[in-house]
C-alpha cells in the first residue's frame, strides 16, 4: 500500500519549500546587510542624524517632574487605560472585586478599603495614595510592594500612568 506517486509529490514539495526558503534567506541577506560579513566590520545601512545642541544620550537622561506630566494628563485617555484595571477593580464606591474599589483612591490611606483583605505588603506601607506614590506603585506593583497579591505587571509609560491617575481623580470629584 505504498504509493510512490504520493511519496514523490511529498518529497518534491519539501525540496521546493526548502529551496524557496534558502533563496529567500540569501536574497534578504544581500538586501539588508551592508558589509561586515562573518564577523568583519559592519556599517549601518541608514543613519539618522541628531539635532544640533545636544546628544541623544542627554535627551534620554532628562527627567520631567511627575507633577508636570500629571498637570498635562488627559482623564479621557486615562479611562481607556483603566480598561486594563477593570477586570479586577471597580469604580463604584465601596464595591470590591478581586481588587479593592478604586473610587476615591487618590488621597485615600493605603490599604484602607473596608471589606477587602489586603496583603501584608500593602498594609505595612502606611501613608496615603498620593499621585506620586500611585505613579511609583503603578510602574511595578511587585517592585514597589514585594509580596503584594496584585498580579498586574505595571504600566511602563509614564503618560499612561499620569492619564490613569487623572482619571481616578476625576471620578471621585
Amino acid at each position: 500500500m505504498f504509493d510512490t506517486m504520493t511519496m514523490t509529490k511529498t518529497v518534491g514539495a519539501f525540496c521546493g519549500a526548502l529551496l524557496i526558503f534558502l533563496l529567500g534567506n540569501w536574497a534578504s541577506e544581500g538586501l539588508y546587510t551592508v558589509g561586515g560579513e562573518h564577523g568583519g566590520e559592519a556599517e549601518p545601512a541608514y543613519v539618522i542624524a541628531a539635532e544640533e545642541g545636544g546628544t541623544t544620550e542627554e535627551a534620554a537622561t532628562e527627567t520631567v517632574d511627575f507633577a508636570t506630566v500629571l498637570a498635562s494628563a488627559d482623564a479621557g485617555k486615562g479611562a481607556k487605560v483603566f480598561s486594563k484595571c477593570k477586570a479586577c477593580h471597580k469604580m463604584e464606591k465601596g464595591v470590591n472585586a478581586t481588587g479593592p474599589s478604586l473610587y476615591g483612591v487618590v488621597g485615600r490611606p493605603v490599604a484602607s478599603m473596608d471589606g477587602f483583605g489586603y496583603s501584608g505588603a500593602l498594609t505595612g506601607l502606611g501613608g496615603d495614595w498620593t499621585p506620586e506614590r500611585l505613579n511609583e506603585f503603578l510602574t511595578s506593583p511587585k517592585g514597589y510592594a514585594p509580596g503584594t497579591k496584585m498580579t498586574f505587571s505595571g504600566l511602563k509609560k509614564e503618560t499612561d500612568r499620569a492619564n490613569l491617575i487623572a482619571y481616578l481623580q476625576s471620578v471621585a470629584e
